[in-house]
């Protein structure tokens, strides 16, 4: 039993005899909180968060944590061990977790599917003072902690890390739920209340949720799993294994803040044993996931084979990367262009869903734009993100480092391509890629089509007298439509791009780079191959994750059943 107070079902009414007068639905206790983004701090040398920062990265480098499942109140250890290593040092072991075999995480199910509906009891605003707690717990005590695991974990810089893990993802806690009360002030047509009053609740879905989230932003973590467990749901969490620290300290953070035990657990497993457990039980109610194509497909799939077994409908959401551009009009600002696109396509190593990978530039602007490029590209730095000096760290594992450098390989070889900047790799020590800029003379070659998911931006240059034929390749030349950039100061043009592009990106930049949407200013999320287009951070996203209840009171008994034309 979880030891919450309970609103009783008949808060707001008064009983009279076997009748009673007014609504028994529980009136909703709304809380007053703004409605503002977290704000980024900057860590400049002498700062008291580069301090503070530091002091965690010292300390957690010289750890290995030891990070067990949980599944209800309990933690386990299984045979089944593995290690989290530093990508930009992949000696050093930063944790030591365990893998759920298919029998924990039927376990699992039957504790999350029990729990759910105790949960689902809980006030809802009982469960947003629990997630505002939380993100005040991350914004302050445990800031820099989570920013030191996402950092030496992910090898993230630590700017990249205050957004992601700091900022993102306090946001995602406080505006999910700053949503989701404004939603619950929706009140159904009454024509006449002192007679018939209709009211709508939320509930959370009966079963349990599946979370499966990636390593390239820990706040995706914390909301593919908290967001639906926020509207009353049960969720089984299986984090990235290369994201497995900075998770840890999301689900720690959560416990503290009041999260009872069983309504998210913490599962760590091989991908086909979670997919195949979760996706055979009767009890799914739906899958959030973050994560490649051929995943999301799987699961889709074996949801399709297994419908006539499921107690439910699974809702099913995922967000699966993009082929993402960067159109260059002729009456471009050249300098924007290339800090723009150097931010969006090298940060963290191009490992955003929504990095810059392929951008078509005009005849007439590109030796300025190649020239910006380079002595930009020459700037930055790669090494071990504790270097405050690096401009990026590592890719993220060994497979990650053979995937993309096979691309380099592939430029090095076809006479199509040239390698104009960077191509250069090491492993040795970390899985270190040089930011690379590769010239294609075929806007249709694999580099310039596949998502990489590495630091190469692929390059187009193409006549001023074919702008509206290159127009053209954008949308068909990738099955992708995640984001997208226009660049232009001509008006006119801006306004038929727009048009003729808008299916070409489920986030779409006019003169600004196609990384970096802010929760509750730009809602995420994309279309085609590139996901479901539920757009994380906007008001919808946690209503998905709810099951309406529509309920109708009356209060005048009714005496007849006939009608009135009847009796003519």
């Amino acid at each position: 039993m979880l030891n919450f107070c309970r609103q009783s079902v008949l808060a707001n009414s008064q009983k009279v005899g076997a009748r009673w007068l007014g609504s028994i639905v529980p009136v909703v206790k709304t809380k007053e909180f703004p409605l503002k983004n977290e704000p980024i701090l900057t860590y400049k040398k002498g700062s008291k968060e580069r301090a503070e920062l530091e002091k965690a990265l010292d300390k957690m480098s010289s750890e290995c944590e030891d990070i067990p499942l949980v599944i209800g109140d309990k933690e386990l250890r299984t045979e089944n061990c593995a290690y989290q290593v530093m990508p930009h040092n992949h000696q050093r072991k930063i944790a030591k977790y365990y893998q759920a075999s298919r029998n924990e995480l039927k376990k699992a199910i039957d504790v999350a599917v029990k729990t759910q509906r105790e949960w689902d009891r809980v006030p809802v605003e009982k469960r947003i003072d629990i997630w505002l707690r939380a993100a005040d717990l991350m914004a302050g005590k445990y800031r820099q902690q989570l920013n030191a695991a996402t950092m030496l974990g992910q090898s993230k810089t630590a700017i990249q890390a205050e957004i992601d893990s700091a900022a993102e993802l306090i946001d995602f806690f406080r505006m999910h739920s700053w949503f989701l009360q404004e939603a619950l002030k929706y009140k159904p047509i009454s024509e006449n209340p002192k007679e018939t009053l209709n009211s709508m609740r939320y509930r959370g879905m009966d079963g349990f949720v599946a979370a499966v989230s990636p390593f390239n932003f820990t706040a995706i973590g914390g909301n593919l799993s908290y967001t639906p467990a926020l509207m009353g749901n049960a969720v089984l969490w299986k984090p990235s294994d290369t994201a497995i620290l900075s998770n840890w300290w999301i689900f720690k953070i959560c416990r503290e803040a009041g999260v009872p035990p069983g309504v998210v657990n913490f599962v760590p497993a091989l991908g086909p044993d979670f997919g195949d457990t979760i996706t055979s039980s009767p009890h799914l109610s739906g899958i959030n996931f973050t994560g490649s194509v051929p995943t999301f497909n799987r699961l889709w799939s074996q949801v399709g084979q297994n419908v006539n077994n499921y107690r439910n409908y699974p809702k099913l959401i995922g967000e699966c990367g993009g082929k993402n551009f960067h159109f260059v009009h002729p009456s471009a600002d050249a300098e924007s262009i290339v800090m723009g696109t150097i931010r969006s396509s090298f940060e963290y190593n191009g490992q955003k869903c929504s990095a810059c990978s392929r951008m078509y530039v005009p005849e007439s602007l590109w030796p300025k734009i190649k020239e910006g490029l380079l002595a930009t590209h020459d700037k930055l730095k790669v090494g071990d993100v504790r270097d405050f000096k690096n401009f990026i760290g590592a890719v993220i594992d060994k497979r990650a480092f053979e995937r993309i450098t096979g691309y380099i390989e592939h430029a090095k070889k076809s006479p199509d391509l040239e390698i104009i900047g960077g191509g250069g790799y090491d492993d040795s020590c970390g899985y270190f890629i040089e930011p690379t800029i590769v010239v294609t003379k075929n806007p249709k070659d694999k580099i310039f089509t596949e998502e990489i998911f590495g630091p190469i931006l692929s390059i187009y240059v193409y006549k001023d007298s074919k702008l509206s034929e290159t127009m053209k390749l954008v949308e068909p030349s990738t099955p992708y439509a995640l984001t997208g950039a226009i660049f232009g100061q001509d008006e006119s043009w801006a306004r038929q791009a727009l048009d003729e592009l808008k299916y070409a990106a489920g986030n779409f930049y006019i003169n600004d780079k196609s990384t970096g949407s802010v929760v509750g200013q730009q809602p995420f999320g994309g279309s085609k191959m590139s996901g479901t287009n539920d757009k994380a951070g906007g008001p919808h996203y946690v209503l998905r994750w709810g099951s309406p209840q529509s309920i109708k009171e009356t209060f005048v008994p009714l005496r007849e059943f006939d009608y009135e034309y009847m009796r003519d």
